[in-house]
């Protein structure tokens, strides 16, 4: 586990996960805390707790059913009785509340604003980002030029291949975006991907200035990171966000 480097305000927790540590078995092994992924609930229901603790947590963070969407969900009470939301993203003004998102190669991305009242996580893979979930999210605070955004572990600019359809659509929306990919050498129509840049040049349309974190690759971290680009069935960690 570790927690996100950016000046936030001092009231403003994060706690991002890594494999290491926790009860799951290959070829979850570690501290898997998707229920999604056919672990064995029981070894997720453990990892969890070992998380929420190692973390100092005020509460259990609010899962999400995520579907790579641009939902954001404004959460204002902890009664998920009837089971997860579905959504990509959550916000809170409410003190206590965590917001989380789960992922294995797709970016997450923290957010607060500059005075410590507001936070929020969201679920970003290149689906999420061409269609907006960043600014969806963004929304939900008054003033997104005074937020500022944290870019998680994901999959890195020399391991995420994809194809021409997924450049078209991303510099249909912003020509700029054409500089977060270069071809893949002896591939037509093989390009790799910048996720970090893609969203920075989103956050900087939507007002935000203040941009820290990137430089992760889940992908070329296996003793840290799950990667379901590298391994296909696989596990999951968790970057959350609340205020004290």
């Amino acid at each position: 586990m570790f927690k996100a480097d950016w000046p936030a305000p001092l009231n403003v927790k994060t706690a991002i996960s890594t494999r290491e540590g926790g009860v799951s078995l290959p070829p979850y092994a570690g501290l898997n805390l998707g229920s999604h992924v056919h672990d064995r609930p029981e070894a997720v229901a453990q990892n969890r707790q070992l998380f929420r603790q190692e973390a100092k947590m005020p509460a259990e963070p609010l899962w999400l059913n995520q579907v790579h969407g641009t939902d954001c969900l404004f959460l204002e009470h902890t009664d998920f009785s009837a089971g997860p939301v579905t959504a990509d993203a959550s916000t809170t003004k409410t003190k206590g509340l965590v917001s989380v998102v789960l992922t294995a190669d797709c970016l997450p991305v923290l957010f607060c604003d500059l005075d410590g009242t507001q936070v929020a996580a969201a679920h970003a893979g290149w689906r999420g980002l061409v269609d907006g979930v960043l600014e969806q999210t963004l929304v939900r605070f008054p003033d997104p030029r005074r937020v500022m955004a944290w870019l998680g572990p994901a999959i890195g600019p020399s391991a995420f291949e994809v194809g021409d359809e997924v450049r078209q659509v991303f510099v249909e929306k912003d020509a700029k975006a054409d500089a977060a990919f270069a071809a893949v050498p002896d591939k037509t129509g093989k390009w790799l991907a910048d996720l970090y840049q893609l969203a920075r040049f989103r956050l900087n349309a939507s007002g935000v200035t203040q941009l820290y974190g990137g430089g992760f690759c889940t992908y070329s971290d296996p003793q840290r990171f799950y990667s379901y680009r590298r391994d296909g069935q696989t596990g999951r960690m968790a970057s959350c966000i609340w205020m004290d």
